[in-house]
């Protein structure tokens, strides 16, 4: 069970923008522990830990590639300061994330500049399952109402800091 004096676990979280304007969502295929993932609300941007000492950016890179394959990126801009949510209450057996209270994230936009063909969900870190099955680039606009509730803040956040990267470019 996760204790209210936890810490929040260093995380990066990722939105790639098409040269449309779009942004990669992925569909969650499971819940992870306190993570939890509502019915209709599977939908997130690529998100992952930072190992200790790790530079954001090299975080971001590394989780991009394991949990989508893509490789093929140009880093556009990053928010200034970290977001934070917690996890809704858990109370199932003992998991690897219950030791903290959520997650502090760092948030980085990159410009995909690799082709449809270069995403592939079944990239997952070395023994683990892939954490999606199913993406799709969606309007950043969208994304609150696609996400989990305890996550919808920071993607409504998201979705006023990123606008500028959103505009059509082709």
């Amino acid at each position: 069970m996760c204790g209210g004096d936890a810490t929040y676990r260093p995380n990066v979280g990722i939105a790639l923008f098409d040269v449309r304007g779009r942004v990669l969502i992925a569909r969650r295929t499971s819940d992870d522990g306190p993570e939890v993932i509502a019915a209709g609300f599977e939908w997130q941007m690529p998100q992952g830990g930072v190992e200790p000492g790790e530079d954001i950016e090299a975080a971001a890179r590394r989780e991009l590639a394991e949990e989508t394959g893509v490789t093929s990126t140009v880093l556009i801009g990053m928010l200034p300061e970290q977001l934070s949510y917690d996890w809704p209450p858990y109370h199932g057996p003992p998991h690897r994330l219950d030791r903290w209270r959520g997650q502090r994230q760092s948030w980085l936009a990159f410009r995909f500049t690799g082709t449809d063909q270069d995403i592939d969900l079944s990239h997952a870190a070395p023994g683990e399952p892939p954490e999606f099955d199913l993406w799709r680039w969606e309007r950043l606009e969208r994304l609150p109402d696609l996400v989990v509730p305890y996550k919808r803040a920071i993607y409504a956040r998201l979705a006023a800091e990123f606008a500028v990267f959103a505009a059509r470019r082709a």
